[in-house]
């Protein structure tokens, strides 16, 4: 079977940045994440990972390029993690960044399951809407002040005295 997919840009600009793309169930997220490369014209050299997703677009659990993980903290990679084992119609969403210093941010959303097409070489770039920006869109974090506050604020962060520990340990 062949995944259609469509991949959004998140950007805060007014023109719509999307590709939608075609490509076997049965291939690699390392093969999706070469053709989200390919057509937004990036060269595939940068981290990147994939996230799974719910409904609200909430991060979950990482499939990761390469494996950067501290021993017992098992991680999935792109190059073993096979597309339909992640997505399906249950399961229809991903968040893709590329660049971990750019931040570049994508949603990748399962659209259509089809028949393979004979004649047709997947992965397939079916659709092209609007041009990528020089630069990644900046992102804004947004927290409750609430958030700031779990820590005791009669704290004097120039008191060494009182805190447990010797200054000169070096």
């Amino acid at each position: 079977m062949i995944y259609r997919f469509r991949v959004i840009l998140d950007n805060d600009t007014e023109d719509d940045v999307f590709r939608d793309l075609e490509i076997r169930e049965t291939d690699t997220m390392e093969d999706l994440h070469n053709i989200i490369t390919q057509s937004f014209g990036f060269d595939g050299m940068e981290m990147a990972s994939f996230y799974i997703s719910d409904d609200e677009w909430n991060q979950g659990e990482e499939i990761a390029m390469f494996d950067m993980s501290e021993a017992g903290n098992e991680v999935k990679m792109m190059s073993t993690t096979i597309i339909k084992d992640i997505v399906h119609e249950a399961s229809p969403k991903l968040i893709y960044v590329y660049d971990f210093l750019s931040m570049w941010t994508f949603y990748v959303e399962l659209a259509e399951i089809v028949e393979e097409a004979q004649g047709t070489d997947y992965p397939n770039l079916m659709f092209v809407h609007g041009q990528i920006p020089d630069e990644a869109p900046d992102k804004t974090f947004e927290a409750d002040e609430d958030d700031f506050n779990e820590f005791d604020d009669d704290l004097d962060i120039d008191d060494y005295e009182s805190l447990d520990f010797n200054e000169n340990w070096n």
